[in-house]
């Protein structure tokens, strides 16, 4: 639950008094008599600029963060309990971004924690929650960082878009055959809930996935599971599928009598333009020597294949796309071409061949929506510091997170030299016993955000105070795209209120 904060103008200014500066340390307004004073300057007589000077420099900095999620929770909490002031823009209702959306719904220990720990730290004083607002289409970005007076402005919005599937006219079969990850893992979380109006798919049996990250596997878990229940269903067995996720599909059915092949079911193939060993399921150390290297390529070949058994799909290595396949307007299939590795880069040779299915799902990755104002380089934000997230046009700017590397899961997030555990991997692909248990040490995001907060404080440690008039203007036009969507001022409220309902059953 969170309180609402009191507007900086309505904190009353006193000759003695302290506030908090970058690193948490204390400064004091001038309490001795004043060089006037000293030289006789009659008593009660007010000099207006050192009261406008000490009032300046008693107002806190402003920020904003665009982006309400892991990454931009974590800076606006850091910022907020040294004394800054935050105004947190998400675009959603609520501020949990891909562990709501692109997380997929069997990891709800993961999910829950994630819950709790962003609501915490939106809920800090000095943090103002402004919902249900996308900068770049309700609030101009250039407007935002120029304009409007902030410190400082930090991106942690994420990676919502598909990066676009490498074949010439490839988006004209979008819902004709060719499916996207995002909208796909949406309709996949969120279709039971009765306010969901996004847009709906049909899980269907023989679908092929391109890809090779966690993401495209978890594309081929929602696959599996939601095929394998229907089946069951026909037989006139309902079973739970965050049970069937943990238990896995031998398990589950072998309860039952039976065996996949009894199912007549073809499963759903995965494919890869580089070698299992290649896939990013545990990272290499840098500086790794080679008897290491060879270590984690081999845990990575184990775990690929441990969750091909549990959830039965298939895979195919050294394969990238070259072309669908259609008949009257329909996606039926991709050809193929076949590649080979050399000195770890991707080669495209000769040979091709085609597979037909049921749909192309595509899973290659994801990129941040483009926002007006900023300029792009390809499919990223042309940044000229990448490691800070920098845009020279911006001097204010800074950014964090998947908006950053462009990758769209929450695994991918995590910070570039962290190693990343066994037993986390297992539990994110569901090969743990224990249901997830290991599976938050995944979520590396803090530890990025936790620098991105620092360099904003050390930018802001050299930055101008913002005048109380311009906090003040920035609080009322919060107050107005508050009041505009319907927010009222209380996290805990608005989250119960937004909260998704489950369609009652038929």
């Amino acid at each position: 639950m969170t309180t609402s904060v009191p507007a900086v103008r309505d904190r009353p200014f006193t000759s003695l008094r302290t506030f908090p500066v970058a690193g948490g340390a204390k400064r004091c307004a001038p309490t001795g008599p004043t060089k006037k004073a000293r030289l006789g300057v009659r008593a009660g007589a007010v000099d207006h600029k050192l009261v406008r000077m000490s009032e300046q420099e008693a107002t806190p900095h402003i920020v904003a963060v665009i982006g309400g999620a892991t990454a931009g929770a974590e800076v606006a909490g850091r910022l907020a309990a040294d004394g800054v002031r935050v105004v947190v823009f998400e675009m959603n209702k609520r501020p949990f971004g891909k562990i709501e959306d692109g997380l997929p719904r069997w990891h709800t220990g993961l999910r829950n924690k994630e819950y709790e720990t962003i609501s915490a730290k939106l809920a800090k004083p000095g943090v103002e929650f402004v919902p249900d607002t996308k900068v770049g289409r309700d609030i101009g970005f250039a407007e935002l960082a120029r304009e409007w007076g902030f410190s400082s402005v930090v991106l942690a919005n994420g990676a919502w878009r598909d990066r676009p599937l490498p074949i010439e006219g490839a988006e004209q079969y979008i819902g004709r055959g060719l499916i996207y990850q995002n909208p796909f893992i949406i309709w996949f979380n969120h279709a039971d809930e009765e306010s969901y109006q996004g847009e709906r798919f049909e899980a269907l049996d023989d679908a092929l996935v391109i890809g090779g990250g966690l993401a495209s596997i978890d594309v081929a878990k929602v696959l599996m599971l939601l095929t394998t229940s229907a089946a069951l269903r026909e037989r006139g067995i309902e079973v739970d599928l965050v049970e069937l996720e943990v238990r896995g599909l031998p398990k589950t059915l072998a309860q039952h009598g039976l065996e996949f092949d009894d199912l007549g079911l073809r499963g759903c193939t995965l494919f890869y333009r580089r070698r299992a060993e290649d896939m990013p399921l545990a990272e290499i150390p840098e500086g790794a020597d080679e008897k290491r290297r060879e270590k984690v390529m081999t845990a990575r070949k184990r775990l690929l294949q441990k969750a091909m058994d549990k959830y039965r799909f298939r895979f195919e290595a050294l394969s990238a796309p070259d072309a669908l396949l259609t008949s009257d307007g329909r996606v039926v299939g991709v050809r193929m071409r076949r590649t080979r590795i050399e000195a770890g880069r991707v080669k495209l040779g000769d040979e091709t061949y085609e597979r037909r299915g049921s749909c192309v799902i595509s899973s290659i990755g994801s990129i941040p929506d483009a926002i007006p104002g900023i300029e792009m380089k390809g499919e990223l934000f042309a940044f000229t510091d990448w490691e800070c997230g920098r845009i020279e046009a911006y001097p204010n700017l800074f950014s964090v997170g998947n908006v950053v590397t462009g990758k769209g899961n929450i695994v991918a997030s995590r910070k570039h030299a962290t190693q990343v555990f066994d037993d986390a991997i297992k539990s994110f692909l569901g090969l743990q016993q224990d249901a997830h248990a290991g599976e938050a040490a995944l979520d590396g995001n803090g530890g990025a955000a936790a620098e991105t907060a620092a360099r904003v404080h050390e930018h802001l440690a050299r930055a101008p105070r913002p005048a109380p008039e311009t906090v003040a203007e920035i609080i009322k036009r919060v107050r107005a795209r508050q009041q505009q969507v319907g927010y009222e001022g209380e996290l805990g409220a608005w989250l119960e209120r937004v909260r998704p309902k489950e369609k009652p059953p038929v």
